[in-house]
């Protein structure tokens, strides 16, 4: 019975692919990573209890290991980093309420609007160069309350940055903006969704980069490789109101140490390899560099995103896509003309060159050129 028992426990290794199937590149997101056979144990393996109850010792365990990690009093473990964000501002600010953010950030552009759906508030944006913006982009962006103004409570800033290219904040500058919102008795909220990307990049510890923020969210599925989950870290009475927030949008979850110990192994184990990411990422730019009529953008490739531009004469970003597709490539597109490429664990050096080769061979194919009337 016994035997039987650790027999039903153990998850199952990933399905390889069968001679008949053709092998694709995945570099569509770092989500798409399976976890590792190590992971999967401790799955397996993971103790468990009640987490809405608060008595999941593998929660408990993550929760306080992203806490140390980030420097705050507390933190709490939900399914995703748009509950994490949603959360953070639900709790910084109130309905009616407004916060500053990048132009392109995800948590205007790619979270259904949501803080304006669930908690009323309303998004002031501020345009940056790839992501970052300074203190001259602030002035005049504050408002106060009145009869007929909402009031600004929030400047929100992302790091890495997703749409800006993977581009990591010069920590000065991150830092003056804090201090500058601090002036105007603003709080700040960092989506740090790949904040760990940032520390394995600089060997900045990530306690210095969320020690300007009132409230930090950390992505575990993303770069680190884990299946599921994000955590939110602050105060300890910042945290209290989160738990509540969790339970209000559904996030509260019973046994969930089982997807916690997946986490919980990224953060221990997939810090330190990130780097591998970049320099794959690296790789890539350099081939892309090489082709007639990519550019780059940002050029700079500061960690595991690249995203390029296609010539005007090329038939758009979707059929490009598809071309990849069909050469044993995913990628993302993520405008007419824009198509992101994301490194990550299952794709290592080896298939970052075949991946250049299936890039140089697609997007010199003549039929993806059109002429510029057809594409009106």
């Amino acid at each position: 019975m016994h035997q039987q028992r650790q027999w039903i426990l153990k998850l199952p290794s990933p399905t390889p692919f069968t001679a008949h199937q053709k092998l694709m590149i995945d570099l569509r997101s770092d989500t798409v990573t399976q976890p590792t056979a190590a992971m999967r144990q401790a799955m397996a393996d993971a103790e468990v209890g009640d987490a809405v109850l608060d008595i999941d010792p593998t929660v408990q365990k993550l929760e306080a290991m992203t806490s140390e990690f980030l420097g705050t009093e507390d933190a709490i473990f939900m399914p995703s980093g748009t509950m994490t964000n949603q959360v953070a501002l639900r709790i910084h600010c109130k309905p009616g309420d407004d916060f500053l953010c990048e132009e392109y950030c995800h948590i205007y552009n790619w979270e259904q609007g949501a803080f304006a759906q669930l908690s009323g508030l309303v998004a002031r944006t501020v345009l940056g160069k790839d992501g970052i913006f300074d203190i001259d982009d602030l002035v005049g962006k504050v408002r106060q309350p009145s009869d007929h103004c909402v009031g600004t409570k929030l400047v929100c800033l992302e790091n890495t940055h997703n749409r800006g290219g993977g581009r990591i904040w010069p920590l000065e500058q991150l830092e003056s903006v804090c201090r500058w919102a601090r002036s105007h008795e603003l709080a700040c909220h960092l989506d740090g969704a790949r904040l760990f990307n940032a520390v394995a990049q600089t060997g900045i510890e990530a306690w210095r980069w969320a020690g300007s923020f009132d409230s930090v969210s950390v992505c575990f599925s993303k770069g680190l490789g884990a299946p599921i989950g994000s955590a939110l870290a602050g105060s300890r009475e910042f945290i209290e109101e989160a738990r509540r927030a969790r339970k209000l949008f559904g996030g509260g979850m019973r046994q969930a140490g089982i997807i916690a110990a997946g986490a919980l192994h990224a953060l221990q184990h997939h810090r330190s390899r990130l780097i591998e990411d970049h320099e794959n990422a690296r790789l890539l730019g350099k081939c892309l560099r090489e082709l007639p009529g990519i550019m780059l953008e940002p050029d700079q490739i500061d960690s595991n995103i690249v995203v390029f531009r296609l010539p005007e004469s090329t038939a758009g970003a979707s059929v490009v896509v598809d071309a990849l597709k069909a050469n044993g490539l995913l990628a993302l597109s993520i405008s007419a003309n824009h198509v992101r490429l994301v490194t990550h664990l299952d794709v290592d050096r080896a298939a970052t060159m075949q991946a250049c080769e299936m890039l140089s061979k697609t997007l010199v194919q003549p039929e993806l050129q059109i002429a510029k009337d057809s594409l009106f």
